[in-house]
């Protein structure tokens, strides 16, 4: 269940934002440039790149690493050459993960690692494997780390991790906001340079900007019928959320939000993109979870019984309605079966504006979820 009238107490919620979650979320911004600062100290912009590499590997634990290397694929478009490192297993002794190379990785590909942490033994030895191999190696984490002498070792590029003091007060969730912008950051300037995405520093200024404006609609202080973040939050609060996407900088964005939801708040949700979502959810829609499956009986004890839970729908989209999307009919299809639904659409802009903007207002939505559930 969601204490609603906890989302309207911002006092109460900074006291129960024991992980900086909520903190993480309105200073997003401002992890941007500082992280495109650590970019461009690092010597990002001075980089004299002979031509694209053949596959951008990435490598890291979890989440993070997940939901980078999904924006950064979506963002280089069809035929993108990021790839994921799924971990290959487990050290016996330490119970660290282990990644290695892929057999045929060599001299024209680029290893990329991102990590919240930064001392994993493993990562460092698939630095130096990389060297071995010839890859060049670039790697994005917090200072002071042991990944920081491996990289360096190697002849790499290492780019601190920009952080806050908070980080420090327990352990960082890799779904939280602060840590997408602090790896994502850096790796986009530096794709922008060996010239993979677009994104400039005047884009990721535009990033920082865009971020500033959802953190003024959805911070703690605006009330939970003007706050479009806290608004989802009480509508999804006894729901299984099934997540529609819609363009290709929704696809990334929903699935991030579905990861966060999982990690931050302990909920279930699925996700899928339109126009296959329709297919793939709509047994959903009439079946045990149906709006209609679970009658209101007069005479149920609705002060003791947990509600039931039944799907709702949220469209995410990164475009208007037109006759070329899907959405309207995803909408009658849910509506049609009393499902009820949640519609979430950026203001324009270019696409890493977009992005940015639903991943803040998803993420707003799922810390709020995190701190006013209650058992």
């Amino acid at each position: 269940m969601l204490d609603e009238t906890l989302l309207d107490t911002p006092e109460a919620l900074a006291e129960a934002d024991r992980r900086g979650l909520l903190r993480g979320a309105a200073e997003a911004g401002a992890r941007v440039r500082t992280a495109a600062r650590h970019a461009a100290e690092a010597g990002i912009g001075d980089l004299k790149p002979d031509g694209r590499p053949r596959a951008v590997l990435i490598a890291g634990p979890g989440a993070a690493a997940t939901h980078t290397a999904d924006l950064l694929g979506s963002l280089a478009g069809p035929g993108s050459p990021v790839i994921r490192l799924a971990p290959t297993g487990v050290a016996p002794a330490a119970g660290a993960l282990r990644w290695e190379l892929p057999g045929w990785a060599g001299s024209v590909d680029l290893l990329l690692i991102a990590t919240p942490d930064g001392n994993e033994p493993s990562l460092s030895l698939l630095a130096e494997q990389a060297y071995r191999r010839g890859c060049t190696v670039a790697a994005v984490a917090p200072a002071r780390t042991p990944l920081v002498e491996a990289v360096t070792g190697v002849h790499g590029l290492f780019v601190p991790m920009a952080t806050a003091p908070y980080d420090q007060d327990e352990p960082l969730a890799a779904s939280s906001p602060g840590v997408l912008w602090a790896l994502l950051t850096p790796l986009l300037a530096l794709l922008d340079r060996i010239g993979l995405v677009s994104a400039p520093a005047d884009a990721l200024g535009k990033i920082a900007d865009r971020l500033d404006s959802v953190a003024e609609r959805c911070g703690p202080a605006i009330a939970t019928y003007v706050n479009p973040a806290k608004s989802l939050a009480a509508e999804l609060a006894d729901a299984l959320p099934l997540i529609w996407t819609e363009g290709s900088s929704a696809g990334p964005a929903g699935r991030r939000f579905t990861a966060a939801l999982a990690e931050l708040s302990g909920r279930p949700a699925l996700v899928a993109e339109l126009p296959e979502a329709l297919a793939e959810h709509g047994a959903l829609l009439a079946g045990p979870l149906a709006a209609k499956a679970d009658p209101d009986d007069f005479f149920r004890d609705r002060v003791e019984e947990t509600p039931a839970m039944h799907a709702r729908v949220v469209l995410l989209r990164d475009r208007p309605i037109s006759d070329l999307t899907a959405a309207p009919t995803a909408r009658d299809l849910a509506l049609n079966h009393d499902t009820p639904v949640s519609e979430l659409e950026p203001e324009p802009g270019d696409e890493l504006e977009t992005l940015a903007e639903l991943i803040a207002m998803t993420d707003f939505a799922a810390v709020y979820l995190a701190l006013a559930s209650v058992a």
